[in-house]
């Protein structure tokens, strides 16, 4: 059996791909998982494995210098990079440090991970076990699955820290803060690139028909993904979320102008009336008349 050691900082993503896979059936065994790559390099020196499954964006250590150390310090484990849209400098830096191959999460299935472990195996077993352990010297390893060749995106569609978009948000602009318009969210949310650009999109688009897999086709990812991981970077679901958006602001145009409620509804995004006091008064304990009128009386 081939060891593999699992390295993923999404334990969602992690518990996924462990699970879907009938290892031993195609020749290997799940030695261990980490949680990033310092804990993931420990593990290696303690016990090389053969495979490593590694996130490329990790807190830490990523992937890529993870890869980087092992082939420093001689070790041979084959690596198999899982990465996000929007990642490939990334890819393009482990394919020269040697990894295997890369696999997208958004598009990830049982055949595609199985097809690309069975090449894994076809490999390992070409250049003789225990390759996990020390050796002079890296592999040139090839990529596969050309059908998957990565294309650079453009910087007009790059997100994180250090896009347009979070700078306007650390400098506070009106505009694109999505402090000014919706429910706080901690910095795990604001520093996921993927999540930060659905809480801005929301922020700037509330009134419009949103769902998540629109949001997921917005970030280019997996319909099931995206609700999980927005759900744990932020603690809402993504509906909910958006519910609290235009409730935030239904709030301002209560208290500001005098529109009729069922425009208000409408302005924010809730076309049916019924459903707006609804959502409304399930996150303010009050119907918007009443909301209104208790603001009114408070001033």
């Amino acid at each position: 059996m081939w060891k593999v050691l699992l390295v993923e900082d999404e334990v969602f993503v992690r518990e996924s791909v462990r699970e879907i896979i009938a290892w031993e059936e195609l020749g290997f065994k799940v030695m261990g998982e980490a949680g990033n790559g310092s804990e993931a390099l420990a593990m290696i020196r303690r016990d090389p494995p053969d495979l490593v499954l590694a996130d490329i964006v990790m807190p830490e250590m990523d992937g890529v210098e993870l890869l980087r150390r092992t082939r420093e310090e001689g070790y041979r484990s084959r690596f198999i990079m899982l990465t996000c849209i929007g990642e490939f400098e990334y890819v393009r830096q482990a394919m020269e440090y040697g990894a295997s191959n890369y696999i997208l999460k958004l598009s990830m299935s049982v055949n595609s991970l199985r097809d690309t472990l069975r090449k894994v195996s076809t490999e390992l077993a070409r250049d003789g076990a225990g390759i996990g352990g020390r050796t002079v010297g890296s592999p040139t390893d090839r990529l596969v699955a050309e059908e998957q060749q990565p294309h650079q995106l453009p910087a007009s569609t790059r997100t994180g820290a250090d896009s347009p978009e979070a700078r306007a948000y650390e400098g506070g602009n009106g505009a694109t803060d999505v402090r000014s318009r919706g429910p706080k969210v901690g910095e795990a949310a604001i520093s996921h690139p993927e999540v930060y650009k659905i809480i801005q999109y929301i922020s700037e688009h509330y009134s419009q028909d949103i769902t998540v897999k629109s949001m997921a086709q917005y970030v280019m990812m997996g319909e099931n993904y995206v609700s999980a991981l927005f759900k744990k970077k932020t603690g809402l679901t993504l509906i909910h979320y958006l519910h609290e958006v235009r409730v935030e602001k239904a709030k301002e145009y209560l208290i500001r102008t005098e529109l009729p409620v069922h425009e208000i509804g409408h302005r924010v995004g809730f076309v049916n009336d019924n459903y707006f006091i609804k959502i409304f008064k399930r996150l303010t304990q009050q119907t918007p008349s009443k909301y209104r009128q208790w603001n009114k009386t408070a001033r």
